[in-house]
């Protein structure tokens, strides 16, 4: 898998969370299933570019929003990046109870 292929993945899945939709709904929306959708999202589907701009309607966002690696931003800030490098070597449980914690601490502020 090209690190490209999985970055647009990354943001499809992102894009298409804060739509709240599933795999599923987008797939209905572009007149495919959700397999196919799994597979773009874990960046092992090669896409053409026709199918990234049907994603991209269907997201109500640019194409160009496909490609921005969220994490080239972060790599500025190096403890928010070792922190998320931390957080990604644990399992989802582990991540959510860091989040509660996080989200514990910030909002008593």
């Amino acid at each position: 898998m090209s690190h490209l292929a999985k970055v647009i993945g990354e943001q499809v899945r992102h894009y298409r969370t804060l739509k709240g939709w599933t795999q599923e709904q987008l797939a209905e929306v572009l007149d495919s299933q959700g397999p196919y959708i799994s597979r773009v999202e874990r960046g092992e589907q090669n896409l053409q570019l026709q199918t990234l701009e049907k994603i991209a309607d269907a997201l109500h966002i640019s194409v160009f929003a496909l490609f921005r690696d969220p994490l080239e931003s972060l790599n500025q800030d190096d403890w928010i990046w070792r922190t998320i490098m931390l957080l990604k070597e644990q399992d989802i449980q582990d991540q959510e109870r860091a989040f509660r914690v996080l989200r514990e601490v910030f909002n008593k502020q």
